[in-house]
């Protein structure tokens, strides 16, 4: 009897690395507690208008944490506001202000905004500089003791303190073997978050208060930075590709670095850092970062779709617009089946497009469809659980399939619902003995 490889028995994620557990508002980051989903608006802040349309948004769309602009005073004084008008509407998730240069200064001079906000989050290469720097870190990480407010601290390979790089540099031209620069600029980003963090805790914050990131726009570089923080500190990390892109670019290069780190254990909320399109939809970098988590295994937001990609043997266009439409329908009714049918995000359909693979996928799925391919007959069979339970026909047939997934899913998952679900919706004709 052949015996299975350890690689294949044990595959899956390595055991989640422990960190500090950091309260942001009512998301818990580190800890136990699953990698959260942020993301961060792009309108102007002092538009509390625009901002509160845009913070619902990537709410609804699923972001646990959503960061906004406060870079002068017309922002800072827009923060209560944008907070007030958020928990009128019910939206409520928590908000994090990226402060840069001056952000000691905002907090002062504004503290309704000091308070509003769930965290702060400060660049350590560009809080201040010279004598001023550890002064007005001071001060911010003061204001966050006051409030009770956790804090990100975040490095950024494009804003880097200079003089902490430079110091690097001369010891790394002094060896006998230096290292290449690369690595020096790695090591000091690294050691700029960890010295700032150390200095937080020395002016007195606590280490359940404190996220780190050290933000890169290269693949390996990230993979390498935060393979290393993670070795020399327990504080909660906040992974992202910082600069990723546009388009297939930034969703490709994100997945790939974030996927090798969250394959290890490392990371505790993650944002995809997209550039949209003009005018485009900024709840795109939300869905991202929840289907890498998603398919990777590590949580479950929605239902899953597989689809095959079509081949010769599927000419029609059919398997496509029904995969589409199937999928519109599931994020569209998700705000609503999240609330009447628990663990409904755990559902898989299959949306297959010939006979080749499609009557095993529609097996494995919890409901699933296999279409005709071209030269094949014009019926579609049904599957739910495993079993076929029906066929579709006719030109109603995208229709009649999503009303039997809504009545799927009304079934497994409404109260009292035991699985498998009932088989053969009315609108499925009944299966024939010659099939």
């Amino acid at each position: 009897m052949p015996v299975v490889p350890d690689e294949l028995l044990h595959a899956g994620p390595a055991m989640r690395r422990r960190t500090v557990a950091v309260p942001v508002g009512k998301v818990i980051v580190g800890g136990d507690a699953p990698c959260a989903v942020q993301s961060m608006t792009n309108t102007d802040t002092a538009d509390i208008d625009g901002t509160v349309r845009q913070v619902a948004a990537l709410a609804r769309a699923g972001s646990e944490i959503v960061r906004i602009t406060v870079d002068r005073d017309e922002a800072a004084a827009a923060v209560p506001r944008i907070k007030e008008r958020l928990v009128r509407q019910g939206v409520d998730v928590p908000l994090v202000g990226d402060f840069h240069y001056i952000g000691h200064k905002l907090l002062a001079d504004h503290p309704a905004c000091a308070q509003a906000l769930d965290k702060y989050r400060i660049n350590p290469g560009n809080v201040g500089f010279g004598a001023k720097r550890d002064r007005q870190f001071t001060a911010i990480v003061e204001t966050a003791i006051k409030h009770d407010k956790a804090v990100r601290i975040g490095a950024n390979w494009g804003s880097l303190d200079q003089e902490l790089l430079t110091a690097l540099m001369d010891e790394n031209a002094k060896l006998a073997k230096p290292a290449e620069a690369r690595a020096v600029t790695r090591e000091a980003l690294i050691r700029s978050a960890l010295l700032s963090a150390a200095l937080a805790e020395e002016i007195g914050l606590k280490r359940n208060r404190i996220i780190l990131s050290a933000k890169v726009s290269a693949v390996q570089d990230l993979i390498a930075v935060y393979t290393e923080l993670s070795r020399r500190a327990d504080y909660a990390l906040h992974l992202g590709l910082t600069e990723a892109g546009m388009g297939s670019k930034g969703i490709v290069a994100s997945t790939a670095a974030m996927g090798v780190v969250l394959q290890a254990g490392i990371g505790d909320t993650i944002r995809v850092s997209l550039t949209p399109e003009p005018n485009g939809d900024r709840t795109r970098e939300v869905q991202v970062a929840q289907e890498i988590l998603q398919t990777m295994g590590l949580r479950t937001f929605v239902p899953l779709v597989a689809a095959c990609p079509g081949c010769g043997r599927t000419t029609s266009t059919t398997f496509q617009e029904l995969a589409q439409g199937v999928q519109d329908m599931i994020r569209e009714r998700m705000p609503e089946w999240k609330k009447s049918y628990p663990g409904v995000e755990t559902l898989n359909v299959a949306v297959m497009g010939c006979i080749v693979n499609g009557p095993g996928e529609s097996k494995h799925a919890d409901i699933g469809i296999s279409l005709p391919g071209t030269g094949e007959i014009p019926s579609a069979p049904i599957y739910m659980d495993g079993k076929k339970v029906g066929t579709l026909r006719g030109p109603n047939l995208q229709v009649e399939f999503r009303a039997m997934v809504e009545d799927y899913v009304a079934k497994r998952f409404g109260v009292g619902a035991q699985r498998p679900a009932e088989p053969a919706p009315a609108t499925a004709q009944p299966v024939d003995a010659a099939e």
